[in-house]
């Protein structure tokens, strides 16, 4: 009997689906379908250093303070979230909201309200030109591409710490607007939404944090991905981001799960053809060479 991967989830991240399916050890496998930032360095050991904060009720107002500080904001600006997705969630049931397509599919899709908008745009990678407007921004791989936390002058955005940190099962993101609307979505969250173990290693995490340098470590990395794969025949879109949206890749995902790289099938965006292939390291890249030659 053949064993195919099975289909693409909604948002990526399929790599522990992908393995279960086709029998492969999860941790021998790279997942390419969740774009976390290939540089930044393993966070165990400091997430480790936090264990005692799981026989203890989640304080979040120190972790929030030091984002802040971190960002240059105001604290009663900013809301610390249980990933982005709670950001996005929270925002979505106070105010509605629409997207001009392809966007990301956790924004809400109303006929009318704030548009949303990703900023680098997801899945082209592209940031928003200065002429681009939306009433709430989507800042999650944002410093990744800049070396910056945020634009600025933007009045309500939302974003994801996890991409940064590349700890996705940690769960941390923000909302930053104005006081009311933050409180708002205090009032509207859940208590103790956001977890012990996050809150306790936030702090450290932001000392460890090097925008600057790995903003370029991604562009370095990027452009050697885009060439591996023009070298194989694909059609890589330009990218400001950490991850490439690649056409001309009909069957791409399915091609390469069996060797134990998994990319990101773009048919959610309605980009039929497309794949979206998150940057990896080094080690990643000569992996994905291999996979694609391979695959044929």
């Amino acid at each position: 009997m053949v064993v195919t991967a099975p289909a693409a989830g909604a948002h990526g991240g399929d790599g522990a689906r992908v393995a279960a399916a086709l029998g492969l050890d999860p941790s021998s496998v790279l997942d390419l379908s969740a774009s976390l930032n290939p540089v930044a360095p393993d966070p165990s050991p400091i997430v480790s250093r936090h264990l005692d904060a799981l026989r203890r009720y989640p304080d979040p107002a120190h972790a929030s303070a030091c984002l802040a500080s971190a960002m240059g904001v105001p604290g009663d600006r900013l809301l610390l979230t249980n990933g982005g997705a709670e950001a996005i969630a929270l925002l979505a049931r106070l105010l509605g909201g629409s997207v001009v397509e392809p966007d990301f599919g956790l924004y809400p899709r109303g006929a009318a309200g704030p548009r949303w908008r990703s900023d680098p745009h997801n899945p082209t990678g592209r940031l928003a030109g200065r002429e681009e407007t939306a009433e709430i921004w989507d800042e999650a791989f944002y410093p990744l591409a800049t070396g910056r936390w945020t634009a600025g002058g933007r009045a309500v955005v939302v974003g994801s710490l996890t991409k940064l940190f590349a700890c996705p099962g940690l769960r941390l993101g923000y909302l930053l607007a104005d006081e009311a609307l933050v409180e708002r979505a205090r009032v509207a969250q859940p208590a103790w939404s956001v977890n012990g173990l996050a809150v306790a290693a936030l702090p450290d995490l932001l000392e460890a944090a090097d925008l600057t340098g790995w903003a370029a470590g991604v562009a370095q990395l990027r452009e050697a991905l885009i060439g591996l794969l023009h070298d194989q025949g694909l059609e890589p879109q330009p990218s400001d981001a950490n991850y490439v949206l690649c056409a001309n890749a009909a069957g791409l995902r399915e091609r390469l799960a069996p060797h134990g790289v998994v990319v990101r099938d773009c048919a959610s965006f309605g980009l039929v053809d497309h794949a979206r292939i998150a940057v990896p390291d080094a080690d990643g890249l000569a992996r994905l060479e291999a996979a694609l030659c391979a695959a044929g």
